[in-house]
């Protein structure tokens, strides 16, 4: 009789937020609105870029957004040997009526959407299931690697939910601020 042996699976995951966009200077929640980078957002690409230099990643993964995929494009620009992804399950919630209105008025309305979709849009519930599908494949084929996802606040709140196990109403009603890069170890998907 045979040694049982554990096999591991693992992803790790770096998590950037994509740079600013006109949108965000002027207060906007953007959603599904393809709003492009600001100056500043092309300079923070630029940081992330520069961050990351010597650092290796089996793929660069981004939404199909246009601010997402802008940045890892800037950041990542010199390096030949840095794969970027598209793939819209990484896409922001769309917030429907509300795409690209006052972020004072969407945010108070993000707790009321955990479940119930965004009218003419989406609920957070329905980014969790792209999310699930996306983090699905990860373990699938990139276990054992490091990738970096550069995406939006829905990405995020998918990957706290995922992996660190916090509740979408945790998680939407905490406050949320800027930092260069969030860590994640995919190990399951809970």
């Amino acid at each position: 009789m045979g040694v049982g042996v554990k096999i591991s699976v693992m992803v790790d995951i770096i998590f950037e937020s994509h740079g600013t966009t006109y949108d965000n200077e002027r207060h906007l929640a953007s959603g599904w609105f393809d709003a492009d980078l600001s100056p500043l957002g092309i300079k923070q690409a630029e940081e992330l870029g520069e961050r990351y230099r010597d650092q290796y990643f089996a793929t660069v993964f981004c939404s199909d957004l246009r601010r997402s995929y802008r940045t890892a494009q800037i950041a990542f620009l010199d390096r030949s040997n840095v794969r970027i992804i598209r793939d819209q399950r990484l896409n922001e919630c769309n917030y429907g009526d509300l795409n690209q209105q006052q972020s004072s008025q969407v945010d108070p309305e993000k707790i009321n959407h955990i479940k119930i979709p965004f009218a003419n849009g989406e609920s957070y519930q329905q980014t969790a299931e792209r999310m699930r599908d996306f983090l699905t494949f990860l373990l699938k084929n990139y276990n054992g690697r490091r990738v970096m996802i550069i995406g939006h606040r829905a990405t995020q709140y998918a990957l706290e939910h995922f992996v660190c196990g916090r509740s979408y109403e945790e998680i939407i009603s905490a406050p949320w601020s800027w930092q260069p890069g969030w860590s994640y170890q995919l190990k399951e998907i809970r």
